[in-house]
Formats: C-alpha cells, sequence, structure tokens
C-alpha cells in the first residue's frame, strides 16, 4: 500500500498563509485533502482528480488550492486567509474512481494547523 505524509502544518494568524505538501511512496492519480476539527468527522476539503480537476468545500473554496508536482508522488494544499475555524488536523487521503463513485485509500498521519485571531 502506498506510504503518505504530511507536512507544513504549524500555527499562523487569522489571514496568513500555509502551503501543506503530500508526499507519496508512488504515483499517485486521485487525492483528496481531508480536514478534521475536534470533535467531528474527517471532511472532504479538496479533491484533485486523474484528469487534473479540482473540487472543493464551500468553506475553502477561492481560497485553498490544491494541486500536484508533475511525477504525481506529491500533493500541495496552498491555503490563503486562513480563519480560526480553519484550525484541525489536515489529512491527505488517495481516491480511487470505483465506476460511478471515489472510494478513499490510503491515509497519512495528519499534520496540525492552527489558526489564531
Amino acid at each position: 500500500q502506498v506510504h503518505l505524509v504530511e507536512s507544513g502544518g504549524g500555527l499562523v494568524q487569522a489571514g496568513g498563509s500555509l502551503r501543506l505538501s503530500c508526499a507519496a511512496s508512488a504515483r499517485i492519480d486521485a487525492m483528496g485533502w481531508y480536514r478534521q476539527t475536534p470533535g467531528n468527522q474527517r471532511q472532504l476539503i479538496a479533491h484533485i482528480t486523474t484528469g487534473g480537476g479540482t473540487n472543493y468545500e464551500d468553506s475553502v473554496e477561492g481560497r485553498f488550492t490544491i494541486s500536484r508536482d508533475s511525477a504525481r508522488k506529491t500533493v500541495y494544499l496552498q491555503m490563503n486567509n486562513l480563519k480560526p475555524e480553519d484550525t484541525g488536523v489536515y489529512f491527505c487521503a488517495t481516491r480511487e474512481w470505483r465506476g460511478s463513485f471515489y472510494s478513499t485509500g490510503a491515509w497519512g498521519k495528519g499534520t496540525q494547523v492552527t489558526v489564531s485571531t
């Protein structure tokens, strides 16, 4: 199974930016970034498809950008204009097309993002 490692989290003031990275041990075609806030389940916030299409959860649309390198072994999440409600643990996970839906495969261990007021 592919191994994923997130990095780039940290403490930032509201309005600031962070860039998260997800390094994969093998080529990845589709990937998602998830956010887990205290007391809540992990939520898909950004997704990049095999063809390079992207989708975002409403609360991050226009502020976050998902991208990947040409080798398809690193996926990034550029987060701008961060808000305190963006605080949480961010995970990357592989996404696998099942014909009519995506399923989630391997998970990374997550990276903490804390946005202060």
